[in-house]
């Protein structure tokens, strides 16, 4: 699968263990196979475990594209405390005994489901002013953030043994914090809550049961391990693909934006599309925009010359 290309590339799917950041884990994979050019899309929390997908080589081009995802996670709940952080790892703010029943956690749920706004929480990598919030909340300074929309497609909470303790399973939009989600649904309760751990199950059509730990990357030889990477045009599996013809394709590897109606397509505008060879190699990620010919395509981001 690559043999035109010296360097690693494709997409990795790590399971990330608790108690490293996903930059470790970068570090990790750029040991692992030989390259700088690692990225990775959606920050795991070094609390979270799970889904941390992990682009090497030429696919690390893809990460600005691919944030707004549709994610779902296994997360534990746990009421009657509150801390800074918004999850067990961080300073107590406030303690209660006065838990509510599971009618009222369940009565309280529909409120989190759909679109919601949610404002972001200072321990996390959103720069304001050019700042991330995270190393403000380290020295201790709050900032206002401006609540965003986000969607929570799929909310059920189930008790546990533990009376304090819901477990939480969420499919939500990207950008969605699920330790804010349960600061919400305590606050709402008026016990408090926290996120008592947090594993991502699936982001981006990849799952958990198709992800490797670092421990089985590092026993694995190198055919092994350069067999686990996907082809880059996995990241964008669903969307449309578009072969080109020979001309077209040079246009469009030109930078030209091609009319839809010499490529025989029709895709609304802010529409993209797998650009592919006539030979149906996927080569770019298109759009489709306006101009004065109509709506063409254009290369986004082009991965393989």
């Amino acid at each position: 699968m690559f043999e035109n290309h010296p360097e690693p590339c494709g997409v990795l799917i790590v399971n990330k263990h608790a108690g490293v950041t996903s930059h470790d884990i970068v570090g990790k994979v750029r040991r692992l196979f030989g390259t700088r050019r690692v990225g990775h899309t959606g920050t795991l929390d070094p609390m979270a475990t799970g889904v941390l997908v992990v682009l090497v080589g030429r696919a690390a081009k893809a990460s600005e594209y691919l944030m707004s995802e549709r994610k779902s996670y296994a997360a534990t709940l746990r009421l009657g405390v509150t801390t800074d952080s918004g999850d067990t790892t961080g300073t107590v703010l406030s303690t209660t005994a006065e838990i509510p029943n599971n009618a009222a956690v369940q009565a309280v749920l529909p409120r989190f489901r759909g679109e919601i706004m949610q404002t972001p929480p200072m321990y996390s990598a959103i720069k304001i002013g050019g700042r991330k919030l995270v190393d403000l909340a380290r020295r201790g300074e709050t900032v206002d953030r401006p609540a965003r929309p986000v969607t929570v497609y799929r909310l059920e909470a189930a008790p546990t043994d533990r009376p304090t303790d819901y477990r939480l399973d969420v499919t939500c939009s990207g950008g969605t914090y699920i330790r804010t989600l349960c600061e919400d649904i305590g606050a709402s309760l008026g016990c408090g809550g926290v996120m008592a751990n947090l594993c991502r199950i699936e982001t981006g059509g990849f799952s958990l049961g198709e992800a490797h730990t670092a421990d089985e990357l590092s026993e694995m030889d190198e055919q092994t391990r350069l067999a686990c990477l996907r082809p880059v045009e996995s990241l964008f599996a669903s969307l449309p693909a578009v072969p080109l013809q020979a001309f077209h394709e040079k246009l469009i590897r030109g930078g030209c934006a091609v009319a839809q109606k010499k490529l025989k397509t029709d895709f609304p505008v802010g529409a993209r599309v797998r650009l592919c060879s006539a030979s149906n190699r996927f080569f770019a990620l298109g759009e489709v925009m306006e101009t004065e010919e109509g709506p063409a395509i254009k290369a986004l981001k082009t991965f393989f010359l």
